[in-house]
């Protein structure tokens, strides 16, 4: 199993350190360097930033959003990212949410299985360097009637074949992420519910596409946090777990909410959400059992997280995504060098 970082979203008032956190990752041999965007900072500008300044590890969009950019565009910056940083970028891709594409991109959210794979379709297919024609429900290249003439991508990738995931939450898109694509970027993933909640959909994918889960990335991100109180690293992420589980989307469509009721915890994601969109983000907070935090993020000893990822391994884990927590940047140094240390203990290295 490899390890990977997320750096998150830039302007998470940590920005100044996020430079040092990625070289140091790139130093002590972490694979991937993810970073993500959602309505603030963009994802392939930091990417270009931290390429030029690592040297071995790949650097990958966690997301690029669907409804923020044409397929094309997302192959010639998948393409010139590559390029530039010597064949190390891989490509990840979302619909992200209905708030997000229809009241920041304008953006229909509609049908996204289907808008998914045209989208797949198409930018692999502008990254191939073929001339570019396409005729699906969403997308029709060129316009019919117009001008527009079958273009081909004009600059190389460093690599024939870029890897690319896809961001996949509910059992459908899982499925269709295993037949799809090269990978599958996962949150929220305890050990414990992983076979059924992502695995088994991956492998049905898979088994459609005609192929097994060989050379598959499963890569789940889990914040991971250093120390010997468990329960007050666990409080650590209740304003997190609050977002995603009760205000990530509305009470009809929040996926993350829905995953939680995956994995048992009906009554509790209820009551998290039923609190959240009220106002009331303490109480949503405070409604979290410790046991859900525990069982998606990495917490405590080198021991205890070695032990843990273990059971991601044994679970169906290829890259596992570290997103480390700290006040300070020493905190965030300690907490790469532990999440290396216990992957070694844990005779995974």
């Amino acid at each position: 199993m490899r390890l990977g970082i997320n750096l998150g979203y830039w302007g998470a008032g940590m920005d100044s350190d996020n430079l040092a956190v990625a070289q140091e990752a790139d130093r002590l041999g972490y694979s991937v360097c993810w970073a993500a965007e959602a309505y603030g900072s963009d994802a392939p500008s930091v990417l270009s930033w931290v390429a030029a300044q690592t040297e071995r590890i790949d650097i990958g969009s966690a997301i690029f959003q669907i409804p923020a950019r044409a397929p094309a565009m997302t192959a010639m910056t998948a393409a010139t990212l590559d390029s530039l940083s010597g064949g190390r970028f891989r490509l990840g891709l979302g619909v992200s949410g209905p708030q997000v594409s229809e009241g920041w991109y304008g953006v229909k959210f509609d049908k996204p299985l289907a808008r998914t794979r045209e989208y797949v379709d198409i930018v692999r297919k502008a990254m191939s360097r073929e001339r570019l024609s396409y005729e699906g429900e969403h997308w029709t290249l060129p316009l019919p009637g117009g001008p527009g003439k079958p273009l081909k991508l004009t600059v190389h990738p460093q690599r024939e074949h870029i890897p690319l995931y896809i961001a996949a939450i509910g059992p459908k898109n899982l499925e269709q992420t295993g037949e799809i694509a090269d990978g599958a970027l996962l949150i929220f993933p305890s050990a414990e519910h992983l076979a059924e909640t992502a695995i088994a959909p991956i492998r049905a994918g898979r088994e459609k596409a005609g192929k097994t889960l060989e050379g598959f990335d499963v890569c789940p991100t889990l914040p991971l946090a250093l120390g010997d109180d468990v329960g007050a690293l666990a409080d650590m992420f209740r304003p997190y777990t609050a977002l995603y589980v009760g205000g990530m989307g509305s009470r009809k469509q929040n996926f993350y909410n829905k995953l939680a009721q995956r994995m048992g915890y009906e009554k509790e994601a209820a009551e998290i959400q039923d609190k959240y969109l009220s106002g009331d983000k303490d109480g949503a907070a405070a409604a979290i059992p410790q046991q859900l935090i525990d069982q998606t993020t990495l917490l405590g000893s080198v021991d205890r997280i070695a032990d843990r990822m273990q059971a991601y391994a044994a679970a169906g884990v290829t890259t596992l995504t570290l997103a480390p927590a700290g006040f300070t940047l020493e905190d965030r140094i300690a907490s790469l060098r532990a999440g290396t240390e216990a992957l070694e203990r844990a005779g995974l290295a």
